[in-house]
């Protein structure tokens, strides 16, 4: 392998690179992109968590309640329109039709988190239905509600279930992100475009925005595996 051929390319790589991002200062909007993509992320991951729980809930309850069959019916159809409706699509219908005076991020954080409650509703019924049955048994036999039962003994022990899965969610969800342009929220690929727009540089751009992405994923799995490790560890003191 010719190393010169290949150190040229390099070399002048990191000169654009300084260039665009150091020199000209662009990096504050791809830091400002960056922010919004975090603050997107976040709230649609708590909207999202939180209309999963109380969807899964009420299906979980439901199943053997005549009264729960109409909210279990609303639920089946939710999660069935917003998984069938691509995400681009369901931004824009809430941006245009429904909230047209709230703003890009507001929006995205509504839309988003809406899209991915549907998803995790079903990962959250999945970790419910694997704590064994006894649970809310015992949880009812020592004078706790239903409800009770379900939020102090057997949702903690579904979240052990559940967390790679919630991990692999929440991975995918930043990487939904990256759409939200669409809405006019400058978030860091809408950045990095706009860069790329007025410097008419492609490859310096554009690979920047997948190591950002490629960095973020490897952070969150790392940091997902340490969480999950901690648990598993603060089960073993317990059962010891």
């Amino acid at each position: 392998m010719n190393f010169e051929m290949l150190a040229f390319p390099l070399v002048t790589f990191f000169e654009k690179f300084v260039n665009i991002f150091i020199t000209r200062g662009m990096y504050k909007m791809v830091l400002d992109g960056l922010k919004n993509t975090a603050i997107i992320t976040l709230g649609a991951l708590v909207i999202g968590v939180a209309i999963g729980t109380v969807i899964a809930v009420i299906k979980y309850f439901g199943e053997g309640s005549k009264a729960l069959k109409p909210l279990v019916w609303l639920c089946d159809i939710y999660t069935t329109v917003v998984r069938g409706i691509p995400m681009v699509v369901l931004l824009m219908i809430f941006y245009y039709i429904i909230l047209v005076s709230a703003s890009g991020i507001a929006v995205g954080i509504i839309a988003f988190g809406i899209n991915s409650g549907a998803y995790m509703a079903e990962l959250i019924r999945s970790g419910i239905n694997a704590v064994n049955v006894g649970q809310m048994e015992a949880g009812r036999s020592l004078g706790l509600s239903k409800l009770q039962t379900m939020r102090k003994i057997i949702l903690p022990q579904a979240v052990r279930y559940i967390l790679p899965a919630i991990g692999n969610e929440l991975i995918a969800l930043v990487k939904e992100t990256s759409v939200a342009g669409y809405v006019a929220v400058v978030d860091v690929t809408r950045a990095i475009f706009l860069i790329r727009n007025n410097t008419y540089e492609s490859v310096v751009t554009l690979t920047l925005l997948a190591v950002i992405y490629l960095v973020i994923v490897i952070v969150l799995t790392r940091l997902l595996k340490l969480l999950e490790r901690r648990l598993s560890t603060n089960d073993q003191r317990k059962k010891s």
